[in-house]
């Protein structure tokens, strides 16, 4: 039986936080590691320094500036079309095949800050990439092994935000961002890994803001970063009846971190 082990963060800029990402590597492990918000384009991704510690295949969707994804595995990457979800054409989906798992790799717009689709055009692509995505999962199949995963800046479930009352008014967990991404959810049955090891009502977080200069003390966490499997993985993602998946929320305290922390979850495949 094999481990694979997945892991996304939404890195907030590649080139300044190769360090970090080495650190995470050398002390996690991931065979897959799924970035967001690389901000460079595909030919500045800095390569050398994930060959430098061991992750030598490559997925890249950059852009000039803003935006980016990515996908760094240890392991072959056989090539697989992205889902064209982004209408605006940024660099928002990359996808690969590893170890036999097509792994989705996607940050999803945040969507500005009023939660109206006609008067907001940003909010209208948020949920406009969602209905995409969910139409294309819908039509596939659901015994094969697939994970989506990423920043998908929204938070689902009361106990993903600090304060449901206050936050079901603020962009990342108004009901219809939240029907959104059940919807998602529900079209090709994914199995929420994050959940699954952590369940209801425990809090869950991802996402700190920068304006809080301790975050464990303000504690304003949103749950944006996302694993989720296919129910052909079930029996993969589950082992012994428990799910390995965690958030490593000591990455943010690392000195200049991004504002998300990596979210992990491992595999065991037959």
């Amino acid at each position: 039986m094999r481990r694979l082990r997945i892991a996304t963060w939404n890195i907030n800029s590649v080139r300044p936080r190769t360090e970090h990402i080495a650190r995470f590597v050398a002390e996690q492990a991931p065979d897959v590691l799924c970035l967001q918000e690389i901000k460079c384009q595909t030919h500045e991704f800095p390569k050398e320094a994930f060959e430098a510690v061991g992750l030598r295949h490559f997925a890249i969707a950059g852009q000039k500036g803003w935006h980016g994804v990515a996908i760094a595995s240890r392991l072959p990457i056989t090539e697989t079309a992205a889902i064209g979800a982004c209408r605006e054409g940024h660099g928002r989906c990359v996808a690969a095949t590893v170890e036999g798992v097509e792994i989705h790799n996607f940050y999803i717009p945040a969507g500005g800050d009023l939660p109206d689709r006609e008067q907001n055009a940003k909010f209208d692509h948020k949920l406009d990439f969602y209905e995409r995505l969910t139409a294309d999962m819908a039509a596939r199949d659901p015994s094969k092994p697939l994970i989506l995963t990423g920043d998908l800046n929204v938070a689902p479930g009361e106990n993903d935000v600090w304060n449901h009352k206050y936050m079901s008014k603020v962009v990342s967990h108004t009901p219809i961002e939240v029907e959104a991404m059940r919807a998602l959810q529900a079209s090709l049955g994914f199995i929420d890994l994050h959940r699954e090891a952590v369940p209801e009502p425990q809090k869950l977080a991802s996402w700190w803001s920068y304006r809080a200069q301790d975050f464990r003390v303000s504690n304003r966490g949103l749950r944006l970063d996302h694993i989720w499997a296919s129910p052909g993985l079930r029996e993969a993602a589950f082992r012994d009846g428990q799910v390995a998946c965690r958030v490593h929320d000591d990455v943010r305290e690392w000195e200049k971190p991004s504002d998300h922390a990596p979210v992990s979850a491992d595999l065991y495949l037959g």
